[in-house]
């Protein structure tokens, strides 16, 4: 781990902490130094002053005033699952978990909501809703260790934005500690409320540079009945989107989502997965839909049939049980944990459906003639225009070689994002990994509101700083 400069009154500002929280619920230990000030980037090397564990929004109230009278950078910490350093916290800034803020409460069965601390688990939240005969449908492969406030600090998305949409669309309420300190109860759960602007969603997506999220009211719907799955091999990438055209026309599907045949390798190497069939193809389609009765099977394996007809599907294998349901998904979600062993340099880019197949061919075409030894893995959520792109490292390349070379293809990238009129970042946040980019996705005059928004809720520049911009 690396050092950071000391903070003058560290000793001071130490003891106060723990009077706030209590004496186990600061902690300088290295370890705890070292996992609590990064996140699964390995790009920054982690060098908080120290960890802070609070249990309330009073608390974190305090901790918050704290900060800004001893002029003290916070960094929050919720799963640290995200992929953009937007957790990292390596100069000396303090960290606030919210490990131990993790309390569901204030069920509403007629409402269909619930009140989560900042700190509850996704899965803890999922498995909730179930219990309740009810269903949270944001989801995605680190849905058991990411947390609510995190989620709802990156707008996460996930698998099933198709059908559900992202965060935002399941958040009804937020309790915030802004930078300045103060407490403010957002929206109150409400479904309607047109009474001037909606500051909750200011705080949805800005990565905790304006204030920390402590709680949230979200809302819950309906399990769906009987989730069923194909996964289907495709030859390129424009069958994949006729394909989809083809399903999403006439059947209501849950997800829809993408892999290359390279993806598919490693993960089965790795997890000791079947493959879905015994056919290889360049691409594979995984789209999953409610099996309400015979007729919806059939109506779906028509369209599979039709779609093989037409030559956009080579082969194809549909779910006929949870199990086999679980395989088909880990097929996909398995990818980002298999591939961390070559530390990926990743690209979480966006456009407009119509415009994918054409966007990540250029995008291809640029990376292929840059780096032609590099492996490139793709995966992504083609129901909603995102598409990871994953840079392996060679094992005999240094990390800081590694990523300074992408760092200059990226620009070539981001430079089809701008053209396509996309986004550098689709579901990830910003951070630190992308903010040097921001520019190809916002105008000058929507960062200049971004600075004087920040200035607004955090004007001593104390939350989060250096993400999102400096």
């Amino acid at each position: 781990m690396s050092s950071a400069p000391a903070h003058p009154h560290a000793e001071r500002i130490i003891t106060e902490l723990k009077a706030i929280v209590g004496d186990d619920k600061v902690r300088l230990d290295a370890d705890t130094l070292q996992s609590h000030g990064r996140d699964w980037t390995k790009a920054w090397e982690p060098a908080p002053m120290a960890v802070v564990f609070p249990r309330s929004t009073e608390q974190v109230q305090a901790i918050v005033q704290l900060a800004n009278t001893e002029q003290l950078a916070v960094v929050p910490s919720g799963g640290r699952t995200g992929l953009s350093g937007g957790a990292v916290a390596a100069n000396g800034e303090l960290v606030v978990s919210f490990d131990y803020m993790n309390q569901i409460s204030d069920f509403d069965p007629i409402d269909r909501t619930v009140r989560c601390q900042a700190g509850v688990i996704t899965e803890q939240l999922q498995h909730y809703a179930e219990e309740q005969g009810l269903y949270y449908p944001v989801d995605f492969a680190s849905a058991g260790s990411s947390q609510i406030g995190g989620n709802i600090a990156t707008n996460a998305g996930g698998i099933k934005v198709l059908r559900w949409g992202m965060t935002r669309d399941w958040v009804a309420g937020l309790t915030v500690v802004t930078g300045s300190g103060e407490i403010l109860h957002l929206n109150n759960g409400l479904l309607k409320n047109n009474a001037g602007y909606d500051l909750r969603q200011l705080f949805i997506g800005a990565e905790g540079t304006l204030g920390l999220i402590c709680e949230a009211t979200m809302q819950l719907t309906r399990q769906p009945k009987n989730l069923t799955a194909f996964v289907l091999g495709v030859e390129n990438f424009d069958g994949i989107m006729s394909l989809f055209n083809r399903f999403q026309s006439e059947m209501d599907l849950t997800a829809f989502e993408f892999f290359s045949e390279q993806a598919l390798q490693k993960v089965i190497e790795h997890s000791k997965l079947p493959r879905p069939f015994e056919s290889t193809c360049p691409y594979y389609a995984l789209l999953e839909f409610e099996k309400l009765n015979d007729e919806t099977e059939e109506q779906a394996m028509a369209l599979f049939e039709a779609c093989v007809e037409e030559g956009w599907v080579l082969d194809g294998v549909m779910s006929q049980s949870l199990e086999q349901l679980k395989n088909l998904w880990r097929l996909r979600e398995d990818i980002s944990e298999t591939i961390s062993r070559w530390t990926p340099y990743k690209n979480d880019i966006s456009t407009v459906i119509s415009k994918v197949p054409n966007f990540l061919n250029a995008v291809e075409d640029v990376v292929n003639a840059e780096y032609p030894d590099f492996e490139i893995i793709w995966f992504g959520h083609i129901g909603d225009g995102n598409l990871h792109l994953n840079i392996l490292k060679p094992d005999d390349l240094d990390k800081a070689v590694f990523f300074e070379q992408c760092g200059k293809v990226s620009l070539a990238v981001f430079d089809i994002v701008k053209r396509y009129g996309g986004s550098v970042s689709a579901e990830h946040g910003v951070g630190l990994l992308k903010k040097d980019y921001l520019q190809y996705s916002r105008s000058p005059e929507e960062i200049a509101l971004m600075r004087q928004l920040k200035q607004i809720f955090d004007p001593k520049g104390l939350m989060n700083p250096g993400k999102i911009f400096d």
